[in-house]
């Protein structure tokens, strides 16, 4: 089952609907990716969703280079 390891996004249930106004059941999943990330100074591989992936790379305002 796809889950952020970090925020604990996971699937939703829902219903795609066609012109004709018919329902089908279907899945939405999160964009899960395997990621190594430095965590308390050993590396780990951990699930992450893009967007926790796409923030943990992100330099703080003000940090120098």
């Amino acid at each position: 089952m796809a889950k952020c390891e970090l925020c604990g996004k996971v699937g939703h249930s829902g219903n795609n609907v066609s012109h004709s106004k018919r329902r089908t059941k279907t899945r939405f999943l999160p964009n899960i990716q395997h990621a190594t990330l430095t965590i308390k100074g050993s590396l780990r591989r951990v699930a992450l969703c893009t967007r926790c992936l796409r923030t943990s790379n992100k330099v703080p305002k003000g940090a120098s280079a």
